[in-house]
């Protein structure tokens, strides 16, 4: 039983999820950041837009693995 719940922990539906949410986080971080008096630290603002851009590689990955298009 503890490996069943080990295994959905690391689903490729859970692992999409939890890509998405720490996507919509630095999507909101990166927004306010923008809006912010005090602008961020440049470097810091392009570490977390490339994480970001990352995320969305890895949630077009998932997504594929989970519905691919091409008959297997």
């Amino acid at each position: 039983m503890m490996d069943n719940s080990a295994e959905d922990l690391r689903s490729p539906q859970r692992q999409l999820i939890e890509c998405q949410m720490a996507h919509a986080d630095l999507d909101a971080l990166i927004d306010q950041a923008a809006l912010a008096p005090q602008p961020l630290d440049e470097l810091l603002l392009r570490r977390l837009k490339k994480r970001r851009l990352a995320l969305r590689d890895q949630m077009a990955r998932l997504q594929w693995m989970l519905d691919p298009k091409e008959p297997a």
